[in-house]
């Protein structure tokens, strides 16, 4: 037993010795960097920040940050011919669910300043409505390079619920990649992890109880 113990001693001992080798390698390695390769590393990030500033003027510029209304068809092909990523959402006034997806669409806007969002009265747009197709309101056209890539059409793609988080939609903007999107496009974000969502600590347990999917199918 004496003699596996020494033996194992000795490779812990080895490899503390190798990785306080790397260490020291690494270490040196930055002592080395003189003062004019840090200034050129500082100098560097200080571009790139600059650049991404500037980038974002002009995304601020053409109108992205906001969500905000078009009235016309003209305006329609002006603003998706100024701008690489745009949301479009064709509403209706009269329609409930309109007015839903408005208010995730406003905050969104201002997350994802790299895409433009808009929305466009149906009824001001029969042309439009017409040529892309659009027979379901509210419907979101999602356009890439002044081509629809992409439609979200109804809550059908949000869980076929009113009660959808905007983390939901911003996970199926991701997915069809018109908005940068950090998170894991494999798997939908969960009901669980609503941010700001109106559940309260006791209510939980009893949706809980119930199970989401009894939720949506109520609908």
């Amino acid at each position: 037993g004496e003699a596996d113990e020494t033996v194992s001693c000795k490779v812990i001992e080895q490899t503390a010795k190798v990785v306080d080798e790397q260490v020291e390698a690494q270490l040196s390695k930055l002592n080395e960097m003189d003062d004019d390769d840090l200034e050129r590393l500082k100098e560097r990030r200080l571009e790139a920040l600059k650049k991404a500033q500037k980038q974002k003027q002009e995304w601020l510029s053409k109108g992205h940050g906001e969500y905000r209304e078009i009235s016309s068809e003209k305006d329609f092909f002006d603003e998706v011919k100024d701008s690489k990523n745009v949301v479009c959402h064709f509403y209706r006034n009269s329609t409930f669910r309109c007015k839903i997806l408005d208010k995730h669409l406003a905050l969104l806007a201002k997350k994802h300043v790299e895409t433009k969002f808009i929305k466009l009265n149906v009824e001001k747009a029969p042309f439009l409505t017409e040529r892309l197709r659009i027979k379901v309101i509210p419907t979101l056209a999602l356009l890439l390079d002044g081509k629809t890539k992409d439609y979200v059409v109804g809550f059908t793609d949000l869980g076929n619920t009113d009660e959808f988080s905007t983390e939901m939609l911003e996970w199926r903007l991701g997915c069809a990649d018109v908005i940068n999107y950090s998170g894991n496009l494999m798997e939908p974000p969960t009901g669980s992890q609503k941010s700001g969502s109106k559940i309260t600590k006791v209510e939980k347990k009893s949706i809980r109880g119930r199970g989401y999917d009894s939720d949506s199918e109520d609908d």
